[in-house]
């Protein structure tokens, strides 16, 4: 069972970048404060399954995301498939102990933040990591299936975003669970990758690819630069583009390099991370030289900005070799 194309906010939300940063230094943050404390900071198991409503969503789901994944349950008291997902999902949250967060939010009660996520039936499961949102699955599934997505969301959060969860303990009073701590103290590169932040957030995608340049030419492995180097630079090919024109070209002209190219990207702006990927291993099959090369190379760039730790760009890494040789 492999994630669905985000819905919510896009592969390339302008604040993922922000939130990678500030959840691996949270997360650092979080885990030298409870060392520092003899081990303080960890929560009840009881504390593993939360409900959730509007008022409480950005502090206990948004703020939370900052250090553990929160896989989100949206669920109501007459749904029968409901009844028998969420106690399958409550056992798994105390059995992963600590690895992920559960919060269940009933539709009924919390109809903005259903329609807010997309939500289009229930059971639906979603997941948000460092204030990002990712569509899990909908519908009935087995145990097998469910553990094999939260597997992928935890290897995710954790080599992604440096996410490795709550620490748990048996003896510890319910409703200890704490929000992150704050900010771990500034290291070498994080003024220009806030400037570069800033830049994104104002608009200005010039200023941000140039100071996510500045970073890499002294830290040429920095993971945040790479990463919010790519999406400016997707962002910035973009931005003039006349969105029904492209997809008309693109539709007209199956053959044309540059218009396949041009649509990929809208298509992954828009969060069409399968649709990306599959037109440009498509025009891979039709062309030779130079023009093979450039679709190539682009789909390399789009695999940077999704990350190659997601499932979909695995997959179509696996596509783009067949496509190859």
């Amino acid at each position: 069972m492999q994630p669905r194309n985000m819905s919510m906010s896009g592969v390339v939300d302008l604040a993922a970048v922000k939130a990678a940063q500030e959840a691996k230094a949270k997360a650092e943050q979080a885990r030298a404060e409870a060392a520092r404390q003899g081990g303080g900071g960890a929560v009840s198991p009881a504390d593993l399954v939360i409900d959730v409503d509007e008022a409480g969503f950005e502090r206990e789901v948004l703020q939370r995301s900052a250090e553990v994944p929160v896989v989100i349950d949206f669920w109501a008291e007459w749904c029968q498939p409901c009844k028998q997902l969420s106690p399958v999902l409550e056992r798994l949250a105390v059995e992963y102990n600590g690895r992920f967060l559960l919060a269940k939010i009933d539709v009924d009660a919390n109809q903005m933040l259903m329609q807010q996520f997309g939500v289009q039936g229930i059971p639906a499961v979603f997941a948000v990591v460092a204030g990002q949102a990712l569509p899990l699955f909908q519908g009935a599934a087995g145990e097998a299936q469910i553990r094999e997505t939260l597997d992928q969301l935890v290897t995710v959060a954790e080599q992604r975003f440096g996410l490795t969860g709550l620490t748990v303990d048996p003896d510890a009073e319910p409703g200890g669970a704490q929000t992150a701590a704050p900010s771990a103290p500034a290291g070498p590169y994080d003024a220009l990758l806030e400037a570069a932040v800033q830049a994104l957030d104002a608009g200005d995608l010039g200023g941000a690819v140039q100071a996510y340049k500045n970073v890499l030419s002294e830290d040429p492995a920095n993971t945040e630069a790479k990463l919010g180097l790519a999406q400016a630079e997707l962002l910035q090919r973009v931005q003039d583009a006349d969105p029904q024109q492209v997809r008309k070209d693109a539709a007209e002209n199956p053959t044309d390099v540059r218009a396949q190219i041009a649509a990929a990207d809208l298509d992954l702006v828009g969060g069409h991370v399968e649709d990306a990927f599959g037109r440009l291993i498509d025009t891979v099959q039709r062309t030779v030289g130079d023009d093979r090369d450039a679709v190539r190379l682009r789909l390399l760039e789009l695999f940077e900005v999704v990350g190659g730790d997601d499932p979909r760009v695995a997959a179509a890494r696996r596509a783009l070799a067949r496509a190859l040789f």
